[in-house]
């Protein structure tokens, strides 16, 4: 039986400076994305990319192109040598879901660059407050320390990993609450506002006009929505949840437990680094999955289980 299969795309926070370099000096199809991105942004994206600096390159605004230009560089590589199967369904952590969304020929890479680009200014904008990264708690005792701080679940990332957001003092009695609840560590992470909460709704109405002006199509592979975890294909849908899930918490480990679930077992994570193939390997041992970077240098032969690192 053929195993199932997905297509992953990272967010932010996978970026690093040299990203894509060596990528587009090896191939044309990966110069031709840097190539449009930095058309279409009118900005040397490319060089931020490859050469940093590296403040420049973790700002939002610059952030969200940049990691979708690359991983859609890894993409096109990644099909013309002939390394990637067919998938059975795409995905994306967060941004990543723009990635995901072009890899299904849903949106068109240059509209998908638009919209990160605004998506990102916009995050700069009305940016405030920030995150933390609460480690070992399960998801019972996260919810308690969400309502005695006021903070927010913004990413369901695995088992024991989960991030919170919400104001400055908030965010303060949460790592206190957390603590005392016996996480094994909080970290406050590097980020200008507290993303996928409520206080991203201006965001959300601002990027909406955006999105409904963008052509999106109907995608060629079903895409397994952040917000709900299940698989959606309309046009209507998929403008709703990229509104949706600028406030909306990121529902990581149901979206793998539910392509599990649907039958797939190997999955593919297109794009810089490792990061989300760690996250599937917590979320179910028995999955095998494949990085864009091992594939293009071993010529498709390494996979790891487990999410062994």
């Amino acid at each position: 039986m053929t195993p199932g299969v997905a297509w992953v795309f990272p967010g932010q926070g996978s970026q690093a400076v040299g990203m894509g370099r060596d990528l587009a000096g090896r191939a044309t199809e990966a110069a031709e994305v840097f190539r449009i991105a930095d058309t279409t942004l009118n900005m040397p994206i490319s060089d931020l990319c490859w050469n940093g600096p590296e403040a420049e390159l973790t700002r939002t605004a610059n952030q969200q192109p940049a990691v979708l230009t690359t991983s859609i560089a890894h993409l096109r590589v990644l099909l013309r040598e002939n390394l990637l199967p067919e998938p059975d369904y795409v995905a994306g952590h967060s941004l990543g879901e723009y990635s995901a969304l072009v890899a299904a020929q849903a949106l068109d890479l240059a509209d998908g660059l638009r919209l990160v680009r605004r998506r990102g200014e916009l995050m700069e904008q009305f940016g405030r407050g920030g995150m933390i990264a609460v480690l070992g708690l399960d998801d019972e005792a996260l919810s308690l320390v969400a309502s005695e701080s006021g903070a927010e679940v913004a990413n369901f990332n695995a088992p024991g990993q989960t991030t919170l957001s919400g104001t400055d003092d908030a965010l303060a009695v949460a790592e206190l609450a957390a603590k005392a609840r016996g996480a094994r560590r909080v970290v406050r992470l590097a980020v200008n506002g507290a993303f996928h909460s409520s206080l991203m709704a201006p965001v959300a109405e601002a990027l909406r006009n955006d999105i409904e002006q963008t052509h999106v199509a109907k995608p060629r592979i079903p895409l397994i929505s952040n917000v709900t975890a299940e698989p959606i294909v309309h046009p209507d849908d998929i403008r709703r949840e990229l509104v949706e899930q600028v406030c909306a918490s990121v529902q990581w480990t149901r979206s793998v437990q539910t392509m599990i679930e649907l039958g797939v077992s190997h999955f593919y994570e297109i794009g810089h680094g490792s990061v989300l193939s760690g996250l599937i390997g917590r979320i179910d041992k028995s999955t095998t999955t494949f990085t864009s970077d091992k594939l293009l240098a071993s010529g498709g032969a390494r996979a790891t289980s487990g999410g062994a690192r």
